[in-house]
This record gives structure tokens, sequence and C-alpha cells, in this order.
């Protein structure tokens, strides 16, 4: 056996049409070709809907020995319901994992995934969560995944491991890298860093570099190591996935062979690729509008709903070359251009903050400032986000 057999790396999904062609030759039997090269994978289908019994036994029956399908908790118990204990979620979890039961007795089931809206925060529904894991059978993987900052604390990791749920390690804008092991597994997603939306995006050979050996420390501490790319456009996942196989020495000729075969496809066709990571535009580039510095702070929806607040519900308070300060209706809106700070009070801003996201409120103190000011400070922004701190009052 080699050094890491207990990694087992895929994508998040495979049956994605833009495949066909970079990755798959033809658009049927997607799963029986993908199996091919992979040996996990997640299914996405299970978090929009309970699956059917056939659609399992599918599963079952396509993929063959030792192959580890992980599943996603529907979002009805997630994001419906919020794992709240009043609604009858024992239930619904019951009946997911019954319907799961082919998988698991094949031990083709990997862990289950918990994926949390960003809604859920801990002062408010760490409750929820802790009620929750005692329904989980011990017989089983679950992770769970995050996409807010108050759950990065020690409460948390004390209660993952005591019912041996592993946090998932995280690569995207809305939360930090955070290496945590909270089970005797672990579970990783790289979903990406671009801004519409994460996952268009392709990760380069240096950033997949800085990845292995924290991928190589997490194995030694586990039994199992699940790792999947949600990075699908253009076939990115498969060969961003087999780039680090490749980095591992775990890396079959065929697994390379159709890593080269997506590059080549790609390079031929030249995909649209959002820019993502917003460094200099460049010399003889026009200067963008500030609508087009926005959208990569921000997306067309909230973008639209800026444009529609009233001129006259927003007052600037104080405008100079260090400081701004403005309010609209009961939300204020402070720039520190000095100590390169912007805080802010509405509920979608602080949903917003890790991926350091503007908000409509936001959005349309950009819009109403000079428009030459506007540019500097969203160019300044974008050229050097990591300095800049996002907050929220309290």
């Amino acid at each position: 056996m080699g050094a890491f057999d207990n990694i087992l790396l895929g994508t998040s999904g495979w049956s994605y049409k833009e495949w066909v062609g970079p990755f798959y030759e033809e658009s049927k039997r997607k799963l029986s070709y993908y199996t091919r090269f992979f040996q996990t994978t997640e299914i996405n289908s299970t978090f929009y809907a309970y699956p059917s019994r056939s659609v399992v036994y599918g599963f079952y029956r396509t993929a063959p020995e030792g192959f580890k399908f992980s599943a996603k908790l529907p979002r009805l118990i997630t994001h419906q319901k919020h794992l709240n204990p009043d609604l009858k979620i024992k239930n619904d979890l019951l009946r997911f994992l019954e319907l799961l039961e082919p998988l698991r007795t094949s031990r083709k089931l990997g862990a289950i995934l918990i994926q949390l809206p960003p809604s859920f925060i801990f002062e408010h529904d760490y409750d929820n969560l802790a009620s929750f894991f005692p329904l989980l059978p011990s017989d089983l993987e679950f992770a769970v995944e995050f996409r807010e900052h108050s759950w990065l604390r020690n409460e948390t990791w004390k209660l993952l491991k005591e019912y041996n749920v592993a946090y998932t390690i995280v690569d995207e804008p809305l939360l930090p890298p955070e290496i945590q092991v909270t089970a005797d597994f672990a579970y990783i997603r790289w979903h990406g860093k671009g801004v519409r939306p994460w996952y268009n995006y392709h990760y380069d050979q240096h950033e997949l570099e800085e990845w292995v050996p924290k991928v190589k420390k997490v194995s030694k501490q586990v039994k199992r190591v699940y790792g999947y790319f949600n990075n699908h456009y253009h076939g990115y996942a498969p060969e961003n996935c087999i780039q680090v196989l490749e980095m591992l020495s775990a890396a079959s000729p065929e697994q390379v062979s159709i890593k080269d075969k997506i590059i080549q496809h790609n390079t031929e066709e030249k995909p649209l690729v959002y820019e993502r990571k917003l460094e200099d535009f460049g010399i003889g580039v026009p200067t963008p509008s500030v609508k087009g510095l926005l959208l990569k702070m921000t997306d067309i929806g909230r973008l639209n709903r800026a444009e529609k607040i009233k001129n006259e519900e927003l007052i600037v308070k104080k405008e100079t070359d260090e400081e701004i300060k403005a309010a609209i209706r009961d939300y204020i809106i402070e720039i520190d251009l000095k100590e390169q700070t912007i805080t802010h009070n509405c509920d979608d801003w602080g949903k917003g903050l890790g991926m350091k996201r503007l908000c409509k409120h936001v959005g349309k103190l950009f819009l109403q400032l000079p428009s030459e000011k506007s540019r500097a400070i969203l160019k300044g922004i974008i050229e050097r986000k990591d300095n800049w701190q996002f907050r929220k009052y309290e």
C-alpha cells in the first residue's frame, strides 16, 4: 500500500453537461465513465430532494467495489427546518438514511455531509446542532460544513469531537481554510475563489501545491480523508483533482491522460473564465466603470437593488480623503480609507463578511459618490482585498 492510500479524492457531482468534450466522450453513462478515473464522489442531488430507491440502486449497481459515495443531507433538514428538533427532523433523517441503505450495506457509502446555510449562526443555532448530533447513527460518518464565521471556536470543535463529526475543511471566499480534525476521518471541499460564482474557478499549480502538505498532515491523523473539488466549470474539478493526486504520487497513467485531455480541450476552446485574482487591470485596458468594478465585489441582483434605492434615501454625512460616513434609512456606512475598513450594519452585509461581498447599501454609496473617487476606492479594495477589513456594527 502507498503512503497516502487513505486519501480519497474526487469531485462534487459528476453529471455535468459541460464536461462532455473536456472529460466525457458522450453524454450517456456518465457515472460508469467517472468511476474509471476516481474512487469517490459527492451526490449533490440529495441536497435538493430525497432520492428514489431506483436511483440509489442505480448508484450501487454502477459503481465498482471500493467506490465511495458521499451524500449531502437534504436541505429540507438543514435549510428549511434549520435542524429544529421540534419539526420532526428525526423522521426526515431516518427516511433519508433508509434510502441510502443499499450503499451502506455494500460499503459504498462514504460520509454524509451536513451543509448548513449562512443564516445558521452559533449564537442562535448552537442548541439545534447540539440536539441534532445525538440522532446520528454512530456507525455512519457525518461531516458538517459551516458557512458562517461564528462557528470557528473551541466550543464547536469540542462538540464535533464529542460526536465524532468531521469539521469540513473548505477553500472558499466565505471562510478561512481552517484545518481542524474533529473525527477519525476528515472531509475537505475545494469550492474555488471566484466571485460570480465561487466555483467558476481554475486552481493554478501554486495554489494546489500549498494544499498538499496540509492534506498529508491530516491523513496521518485519521483513518480516511475524503476530498472533493466543486469548481466544476469547464471540467476544472477533475483536472485540479488529478493534479493533487499527481503531487501525492498517487495518480494513475489513465488519470494523467484524462487530465491532459481536459487541458488540451480547454486550451483549444478557450473557455470564458471570470477574473479570479482581481489583480492589476493591465496597460491598455479601458478604465472599468463603477458598475463594472462593483460586479467584482457583488452580484448583479444586489447591484440592481442598489440602483433602485432612491437618491434622497442616501445621506453622505462626511466625505474626505481619509473617511466617508453615510446613512441609508436606519443603516450606517463608514469607510476608513486610512485604516482600510468598511463598517456597516445590515443583515446581508453580515452574511457576506467572510467573502468580502458588498451589499446593496454599500453599492448605492459607491454609485452616488463622484465616479472617479468610487473607481479609485473600489480598484484599491480589489487589488488589496486581503488588507481590507469588512466589519459589522452590533
